[in-house]
């Protein structure tokens, strides 16, 4: 046992190693085009035959080996890969556009080892659960995957309700070029908030195709090539989109995730394709954020149960029910047969006047308004972002002190009220310009009056969106997917704005694109809540 993996078992609670593990001197496999991919194995100290598990890795080998050694330690050959241009594998790194060949090529390459005994297993987290999905068609009879914070396709991740995920993409590049130029001083410095505060600097700079300078130091080629090539680009991403091989011929497969985590909803898509296609299938969701420890630690422990299961035909690690669910507000698991479990009861709660959020009916009354400039852009306070520090569950006194928001509040709760699923709100909006945001969060307000967010959504018009009477916009949003219980006493909250920056990109109030968009338009928005336009919020309530 390895210094490392003593502390993952300790911080994962591991069950106890069942071999000690060799690591194999790492070693170039050839891919079809003569590119080799640098790889590591780890092997049980034992003469038997195994199952064998394989990540293949954008971030270099060493994050994951302490990992793959403690797979090793518990009866697993693990093979970890550096995708194509990262660590010392060579070519050139343009994401998610060599996984599906090179990950055939090594699929082919363990098959004609002397070691593989036909069972395989695929795990990991985030890009590595993509590269998972690009061969999810591919994979040998016994087989099994283990997909964490993951989506079979990146489109709708990076423009998400037609805007940019800018926050994701600015930060990951600083993850990919710090790990590949600068390991240790990155490593000391992602606890910090400098990625972050990078992010943000760069991202108020115009144009946004320099961006990546600044955020680095240098250019970063594919930076570039994706904002060129692959906005509003069908053919750029045709290949890249893996949903279609979700099907019968897909493993089982287990699915974690986390209820602030930006890739969440794409992966329940995922999750509810595959259920729904006949196969086996479990899923875990968390009060975790895409790059929480513990949400880490849940990934190693369930690849385990569900590989022990699945490939050893050892069902003991695995609990009773599918679906297990962190119901927030409570702050309790909840296990169920499904997800969702069953058919919630529609609750409808209505904007009105004078900041109130209520059930009542609405009576006539004058639109509320708001101004919002590119200029000082709303900010992103919490939530499903791409961060190191200030994700997930966060305090929104300073968001909703804005002049830039409009709040609406519910008297306190007479009872307990459980949501579980997608929160949907139908908004009637009219903006000054035709090129404007529209950002929604609902969040629960304790009697001390402290709001945390919960769940919310986004949605970008432009000036090719079909004309409305009066200019008037009637906007359905579907938020983030949540488990949540507002307790007796509390009071929901709805923050109506037209900005969540630099999570995702300002909208700059014109019809530039977004990699070379210079100038800055202000704009004004009204947000109506009459009998003819009334805007309200779809609450999906269980009793439980």
């Amino acid at each position: 046992m390895s210094l490392g993996t003593f502390f993952l078992r300790r911080a994962a609670r591991l069950p106890k190693r069942l071999f000690r593990a060799r690591r194999h001197p790492n070693f170039m496999i050839p891919m079809r085009d003569g590119v080799q991919l640098e790889t590591v194995l780890f092997t049980p100290r034992v003469e038997s035959r195994f199952p064998t598990v394989l990540m293949r890795v954008p971030y270099g080998l060493g994050g994951f080996a302490t990992a793959a050694e403690a797979y090793a330690e518990r009866g697993y050959i693990a093979v970890v890969q550096a995708c194509r241009g990262t660590g010392k594998s060579e070519g050139e790194f343009d994401p998610l556009s060599n996984e599906r060949n090179d990950g055939l090529d090594t699929l082919d390459w363990i098959k004609a080892q002397p070691w593989f005994d036909g069972r395989l297993g695929t795990t990991g987290p985030s890009y590595l659960g993509y590269a998972q999905w690009a061969i999810c068609d591919a994979l040998p009879a016994a087989s099994a995957m283990a997909i964490k914070v993951s989506s079979a396709e990146f489109r709708s991740i990076v423009f998400p309700g037609g805007g940019f995920h800018l926050q994701l993409w600015l930060s990951w590049i600083q993850v990919i070029e710090g790990i590949r130029t600068q390991p240790f001083r990155f490593a000391r410095s992602i606890g910090n908030g400098s990625i972050e505060r990078k992010t943000l600097a760069a991202s108020m700079v115009l144009p946004l195709t320099n961006a990546d300078r600044r955020a680095t130091g240098h250019d970063v080629p594919f930076w570039k090539d994706w904002l060129t090539h692959s906005i509003g680009n069908d053919t750029f991403w045709h290949d890249l989109d893996h949903t279609h091989r979700i099907g019968a011929r897909t493993p089982p497969t287990s699915f974690v995730s986390g209820w602030y985590d930006f890739m969440l909803d794409q992966l329940l898509r995922d999750y509810e394709a595959l259920t729904d296609a006949g196969r086996p299938t479990r899923l875990t969701v968390g009060p975790w954020w895409h790059v929480s420890p513990e949400l880490q630690y849940e990934g190693v422990r369930d690849t385990l149960a569900w590989m022990n299961a699945e490939l050893k035909a050892d069902r003991s690690g695995l609990r009773d029910k599918p679906v297990r669910l962190f119901l927030s507000g409570r702050e309790e698991w909840r296990d169920f047969d499904a997800y969702p479990p069953g058919a919630p009861e529609s609750q409808v709660w209505h904007l009105h006047p004078d900041q109130v959020l209520s059930q009542r009916p609405v009576k006539a009354s004058p639109p509320d308004t708001y101004r919002y400039d590119p200029a000082d852009p709303t900010p992103s306070i919490g939530g499903g972002m791409f961060a190191f520090t200030g994700a997930g569950p966060v305090d929104q006194a300073p968001l909703e002190k804005r002049s830039d928001v409009l709040v609406f509040t519910s008297e306190p709760l007479f009872a307990d009220t459980t949501i579980i699923g997608n929160v949907r709100a139908i908004i009637y909006a009219r903006a000054s310009i035709p090129e404007a945001d529209l950002f929604v969060r609902l969040s629960d307000v304790d009697p001390t009056g402290k709001s945390i967010n919960i769940c919310d959504g986004y949605l970008r018009k432009t000036a090719a969106d079909p004309a409305t009477p009066d200019n008037v916009w009637k906007l359905s949003l579907r938020l983030n997917a949540t488990a949540h219980c507002f307790r007796r006493d509390h009071r929901l909250r709805l923050v109506v704005a037209s900005g969540a920056h630099p999570r995702f990109a300002r909208n700059t109030g014109t019809s530039e694109p977004f990699g070379t968009a210079t100038k800055l338009v202000p704009m004004d928005m009204e947000i109506f809540h009459d009998p003819d336009r009334p805007s309200a919020i779809h609450l999906p309530v269980y009793e439980l």
